[in-house]
């Protein structure tokens, strides 16, 4: 396997285009859908823009309840590791759960001395029981994520995501739907009660936000968001519903949705990624525009079916514009790479640009 990084404006060549798919074109042609974002003149149209753009993914993501205070979090266990202490965290989230999380928090970091944070957002994969566990494994990145981060001085946090870890078998139909059917019974509740799983999704991980930027030995202007698969999906989403992350790096499902019709992989995505009626308002390089100009990574497999090349390079041409009327270069602010003949994979020089991108726009 060849696995050298090149810069997506640099690959333009090698990629793939979707295979025609007259069915899709068919259903495609006979909804209404958004056409690409259209980038405006100036940045203060933009930010108008922007605002608009943000309020509608709010609206809908349905009708979601308030997040709890982060006076609802209880640090249930406390574990030195050596050269960080790892707590176990929990909160009920006022909805019907109580959700649990881990807090690797480095020796050197106190309120005197605050230190950087990273929240990380734990991949699907259909592995329903890992959750936040992925933090200490090696099921997803080439290390486990949570030690090495805190090894690398960061604060990091991590929950487990609805019907995943110690919420599998938590969903309304309790213990007996486990798995994918405990995800397919969560998201049909939620969108009975006018709200979508996904939104619930996100609502947790900016709760878990607010608990992150209110612990003392945080720094809360220098936090970052990171993920792979379900995870950078999630990590994308909060930098565009939130400002206070610094920075992202995200590994696969950069998708754009159009193109992911178009090849025919709709099957590539779990029930809890869909949003009814976002294809009517926009693709997802609104989404991502919304980060801008804050420093974002995207890292893709060129043979990553969920997320289909031609997509990938459509949303890096329309976000760069977005970042250029902020008078932000690329590579440098906003990068995404292809990697060559690799699939839905992070790899050990991913992880190490990884690093390096959260210490140059976390750490410093």
């Amino acid at each position: 396997m060849r696995t050298t990084a090149v810069c997506l404006t640099l690959v333009l060549t090698s990629m793939q285009a979707a295979e025609p798919n007259a069915t899709a074109d068919a259903w495609l042609a006979r909804a209404k859908i958004a056409t690409p974002l259209q980038v405006p003149a100036s940045l203060e149209a933009w930010q108008q823009q922007r605002t608009e753009i943000r309020a509608k993914l709010n609206e809908l993501l349905g009708d979601l309840p308030p997040r709890p205070p982060t006076t609802a979090f209880q640090v249930i266990s406390r574990e030195d590791k050596g050269s960080y202490t790892l707590e176990t965290i929990q909160f009920d989230d006022g909805a019907g759960e109580i959700v649990k999380g881990y807090v690797f928090i480095p020796k050197h970091a106190t309120p005197q001395n605050k230190a950087p944070a990273i929240l990380y957002c734990h991949w699907h994969g259909g592995q329903y029981d890992s959750g936040k566990q992925e933090l200490l494994q090696t099921n997803a990145t080439p290390v486990a994520a949570g030690p090495a981060l805190a090894e690398a001085g960061y604060i990091v946090l991590g929950i487990d995501a609805p019907c995943f870890g110690e919420r599998n078998g938590h969903g309304p139909d309790g213990p007996q739907q486990l798995g994918s059917a405990g995800e397919m019974t969560a998201a049909k509740f939620n969108l009975w009660v006018g709200r979508t799983l996904w939104g619930m999704m996100l609502r947790d991980d900016l709760t878990a936000l607010d608990y992150l930027c209110s612990l003392p030995e945080v720094d809360a202007h220098r936090i970052g968001v990171t993920g792979i698969s379900m995870g950078s999906t999630r990590s994308w989403w909060i930098m565009a519903l939130d400002d206070r992350p610094r920075a992202a790096v995200c590994v696969g499902c950069m998708t754009r949705y159009e193109e992911l019709i178009r090849a025919s992989m709709l099957k590539a995505h779990g029930i809890y990624y869909f949003v009814p009626g976002m294809l009517k308002h926009f693709d997802t390089e609104a989404i991502i525009a919304l980060a801008a100009p804050r420093p974002m990574l995207f890292m893709t497999g060129d043979q990553d079916s969920g997320s289909p090349t031609d997509g990938v390079h459509h949303i890096g041409e329309i976000v760069s514009q977005i970042y250029a009327l902020h008078g932000k270069e690329t590579p440098s602010y906003f990068e995404n790479t292809l990697y060559p003949d690799v699939g839905h994979v992070y790899l050990p020089e991913m992880w190490e640009q990884t690093l390096k991108w959260l210490d140059r726009w976390v750490k410093n």
